[in-house]
């Protein structure tokens, strides 16, 4: 087996394993998330959730791309380092909860918070990046994955996969988005190297760069969200007494977490040429099969009444 191989093949687990990562924690967090009420809508069945998580994706990427187009790059810095701090500190702040710290949970939640943004803007190599984005991206798959049932998570999930599709195809873009929002160095990305000695912050890495091979490859933090947040919706939504489950982890989540990584690998061929795709349309619907498979074998259908 070549050296080329064996790195590819050494990425490739290191993608899976975030995703996976990822999934779990988001599953853990299940429990302290619920338990300080950080349900993102009061109404986890309303349908309507799902077109008003659509509206405002739609409206921050409208303001992101006009602070792209002024060159703002210290507002946009600012948005995406309060949103990403503001994550942390539900995260934190919910783990320290279960503890009965009271007040003590927040500020604690606040220095974690704060504390993990000065060091991806002072240290922003790429392991640090993908820590801190596994944390923010497992925070906001439980916070929503409890929040959404399973009928608007399943038309969330099939709508982001239209969407993403037209605005990396067709549109373009995402593509301007990430290029812009990615050189502020914050996890809105997930980077595993392809080369020995790869470093972010000395190299950086271009979306748009074709020439020659990249130095890592890159996953959108939405493409490891958006099937977690199924895969939580599934916990908590389709388990249950009766229902199979394996180390806690009922059927049906278990098979949206397996789906999910399916497609992110049959996603990784393409990918290799250079070239960016819409990561949604397949990792979304590879998620969606497995979870209706699991649910299949399962027998768990209590949730469509």
């Amino acid at each position: 087996m070549s050296e080329h191989t064996l790195r590819s093949a050494a990425s490739y687990a290191g993608l899976i394993l975030m995703m996976a990562v990822t999934s779990l924690l988001a599953v853990l967090l299940i429990g302290p998330v619920t338990a300080a009420g950080l349900g993102a809508f009061e109404d986890p069945d309303s349908v309507f959730n799902a077109f008003l998580f659509i509206f405002a994706m739609l409206v921050v990427t409208a303001v992101l791309l006009i602070l792209i187009k002024w060159k703002a790059q210290q507002v946009i810095s600012l948005i995406i380092g309060f949103s990403l701090a503001a994550v942390i500190y539900y995260v934190v702040m919910a783990l320290l909860r279960q503890l009965v710290l009271g007040i003590w949970a927040d500020i604690g939640g606040v220095i974690v918070g704060i504390g993990i943004i000065a060091l991806l803007w002072l240290y922003p190599e790429w392991y640090v990046i993908n820590i801190a984005g596994i944390v923010v991206a497992a925070g906001c798959a439980a916070i929503f994955g409890v929040s959404l049932s399973l009928l608007p998570v399943l038309i969330l999930l099939v709508l982001l996969m239209v969407y993403d599709f037209i605005a990396v195809k067709r549109s373009k873009h995402m593509l301007t988005l990430a290029d812009g929002v990615l050189r502020q160095k914050m996890p809105i990305m997930f980077l595993v190297p392809k080369t020995k000695g790869y470093s972010y912050r000395k190299n950086g890495l271009s979306i748009r760069d074709s020439k020659g091979e990249r130095g890592a490859y890159m996953i959108g933090m939405g493409d490891v969200i958006m099937p977690a947040i199924l895969v939580v919706s599934a916990q908590v939504f389709a388990g249950g007494e009766g229902v199979l489950s394996l180390f806690g982890l009922y059927l049906p989540a278990l098979g949206a977490l397996i789906g999910g990584i399916v497609g992110l690998l049959i996603l990784m061929v393409p990918v290799n040429s250079g070239k960016p795709l819409p990561g949604l349309p397949l990792i979304n619907g590879c998620a969606i099969i497995g979870f209706f498979l699991c649910c299949l074998i399962a027998g768990s259908w209590g949730w469509l009444v």
